[in-house]
């Protein structure tokens, strides 16, 4: 059998990161608010999440190291992700928007309630939710992977995720029944 070598295109993408960006789009992934509770609370939209291990139970998410969730993450002992769900689009645009009040002035635009292990504050009506102590944290480049332990989980059975793609969001399409949609 012979190897297949293929030589990288001429514009490399260290040449190109909106190139970069626009071609990592095209990877569809969930959309998540990571939260830290404790005197001064702090969230932030991911799409960076991901599970690791099943034993022992870990997830990673990564987060700009010029975030201040970066900083927060760092000296937290433990935080929360929540999964958002279909129509929590809100959501994800209000933890978004670097302009949203600090501390705890910030959750008062969305249901929300405390996590019952890290009393981290979880998304109300999200798909799952995932409390999560600090493991290790790893350096990415421009950002920080930070892994957590699953120490508590919640979930919504049925609940559809909410979806980014493209550069925007969108909702799953269940299939119909025959295979169609």
């Amino acid at each position: 059998m012979s190897t297949l070598t293929v030589a990288p295109p001429r514009d490399a993408v260290t040449g190109d990161p909106a190139r970069l960006r626009r071609a990592l789009g095209s990877f569809a992934t969930g959309v998540t608010v990571v939260t830290v509770g404790g005197a001064t609370p702090r969230g932030m939209t991911a799409n960076s999440f991901t599970s690791v291990s099943l034993d022992p139970a870990l997830v990673l998410l990564c987060v700009g190291n010029d975030a201040v969730m970066n900083r927060v993450l760092a000296e937290a002992e433990t935080f929360a992700v929540s999964v958002l769900g279909a129509g929590q689009e809100d959501v994800a645009r209000h933890f978004a928007d670097r302009s949203r009040p600090l501390g705890s002035a910030q959750f008062d635009a969305v249901d929300w309630l405390p996590g019952q292990t890290t009393a981290a504050p979880v998304i109300a009506g999200a798909a799952a939710h995932f409390e999560c102590a600090r493991w290790r944290a790893y350096d990415g480049g421009d950002h920080t992977i930070h892994v957590g332990r699953v120490i508590a989980l919640d979930e919504l059975p049925g609940r559809e995720p909410l979806v980014f793609h493209g550069g925007r969001f969108r909702q799953v399409v269940p299939q119909q029944p025959g295979g169609h949609r």
